[in-house]
């Protein structure tokens, strides 16, 4: 009987395997050597889909920019729905991947979803009557802001202890032992309050052109 072949070694199930190792321990588990192990091929087999580790973060941050939807700058939503909903989306996606944020927060570089991302992104600013150097700082403004909230929890910052916070020192944060049980739902609604506020801006300065949403 045949043994059983061993899967080809492919660009997908490196990223893949990386992915796992940024999600499980951090941007410093990925070496070539540790993903060789994982998929149980020699190391230097790796070279032949990517010559460096920074090449494979890259394709690792590409892929999750992938899982970013972006189907309502294409199916007739106005601009402010769209951005919502896209913000939304791509916040889901960097919640799942949270640790690959600061390879992503460099700009899309060369990673073809990346700048498939943006190029949306800008057309849709662009095509809704947006001057094109506002609709970059709209694509801008929106990135800083979702990836800011990626990159860490701010009810998750405070600790489940009562004494860590004195009244006699900190007045006003008498429940803040209260926040990190809260966490998730602290997080998307405050999320949900700036993703509002900001859109509620640029609608003011969307009218002042004279326009309408």
């Amino acid at each position: 009987m045949a043994r059983p072949r061993k899967p080809l070694l492919s660009t997908d199930r490196i990223v893949a395997a990386a992915r796992a190792l940024v999600d499980a321990e951090g941007l410093g588990a990925v070496s070539t050597r540790r993903l060789a192990a994982e998929l149980g091929v020699s190391g230097p087999s790796l070279y032949n889909h990517f010559r460096t580790k920074d090449q494979i973060l890259e394709a690792v941050a590409d892929s999750v920019s992938a899982q970013v939807d972006l189907s309502m700058f294409e199916d007739g939503r106005d601009w402010r729905t769209a951005l919502h909903d896209w913000a939304v989306s791509y916040r889901e996606a960097l919640r799942d991947h949270p640790n690959i944020v600061p390879v992503l927060a460099r700009g899309p570089g060369r990673r073809p979803a990346g700048l498939r991302l943006a190029d949306v992104v800008f057309g849709a600013m662009v095509e809704a009557g947006w001057p094109p150097a506002q609709a970059t700082s709209i694509g801008a403004l929106m990135r800083y802001f979702i990836m800011g909230s990626a990159l860490g929890s701010f009810a998750g910052g405070f600790v489940d202890d009562e004494t860590a916070y004195d009244p006699a020192d900190y007045p006003h944060l008498g429940q803040a032992h209260l926040l990190a049980e809260r966490q998730k739902k602290i997080d998307e609604r405050a999320f949900e309050t700036g993703l509002s506020a900001l859109l509620d801006g640029l609608t003011r300065q969307y009218e002042q052109l004279g326009r309408t949403v």
